[in-house]
């Protein structure tokens, strides 16, 4: 015999989980007050970009205007390398092991149990760093203008552009390592190999514009090695090439697409 099924009471529903109103704030004020007191960090990030470029504009031939690069010296070229370095420090470096720390300590599977949701606190790191990055970028510009007369970019919207571009693929790259790391170590130790991987197509041994053609062919094919000429078109006076930009975005929005779809709270 079919019995008719009451409806529950309104105290046995559970209620749906919303975030507190400020709690995004609150989680980015705290998590600011954390980044601050780490100053190796901050070093590394937005300080180490700038000492380097310092210590390359103390070489000579460096200073030299150079036929073989049309007339420009070593240190223009560098501007834009290191403006490439602060990112990558700030995307592959520093950022991967604090979220992945997070996530192996269990704080993201702890938040997950109250109205805070995990998604405030990596949105806060993922804004912070890049935030340092961008400052960090501004430190190098006016660097190398003051200190060794590097023109600022003679097409500044289309070198924001690109820097915008370079730093959202950083932190997507940085996620995805997040993404696929379980522990620190591991997060720690595949950002080590991409990191120096970058480091090599943004120029920061070599610049891109004075590499062998067939090498700087492959790497104005990798994120950073289109950056770095992005920015460098941009110094000079004209649009970024659409070819280098859209090789960047997609870089960004492969690594961030994949990093959605793989990132995993606990």
């Amino acid at each position: 015999m079919a019995t008719a099924h009451t409806a529950p009471a309104a105290s046995d529903v559970p209620a749906p989980r919303t975030a507190v109103p400020g709690a995004t704030l609150a989680v980015l004020r705290a998590e600011t007050r954390l980044f601050l007191r780490e100053p190796g960090s901050l070093f590394w990030i937005v300080v180490f970009p700038t000492v380097l470029l310092a210590i390359l504009g103390f070489v000579p031939s460096f200073r030299e205007h150079d036929d073989g690069l049309g007339g420009r010296r070593v240190i223009d070229l560098y501007v834009p390398v290191a403006v490439l370095l602060a990112l990558i420090m700030s995307g592959l470096q520093a950022m991967p092991p604090v979220l992945t720390g997070y996530r192996e300590r269990g704080i993201l599977r702890r938040m997950s149990t109250t109205p805070v949701r995990p998604s405030a606190l990596l949105g806060a790191q993922i804004a912070l760093h890049g935030a340092a990055a961008l400052v960090s970028a501004l430190l190098v510009v006016a660097v190398g203008r003051i200190a060794y007369g590097v023109r600022l970019p003679e097409q500044p919207f289309g070198y924001l552009l690109a820097l915008l571009l370079a730093v959202f693929c950083v932190l997507a790259i940085g996620s995805l390592i997040c993404a696929l790391s379980r522990t620190t170590k591991i997060a720690a130790t595949v950002g080590s190999l991409v990191y120096f991987s970058m480091m090599f197509t943004a120029g920061v041994w070599v610049p891109v514009q004075a590499m062998p053609d067939a090498l700087r062919r492959i790497v104005q094919a990798t994120p950073f090695g289109a950056a770095s000429q992005a920015l460098d078109e941009a110094a000079r006076g004209s649009w970024p090439s659409w070819a280098y930009l859209g090789a960047v975005a997609a870089w960004a929005l492969a690594a961030g697409w994949t990093a959605i779809r793989t990132f995993r709270w606990q």
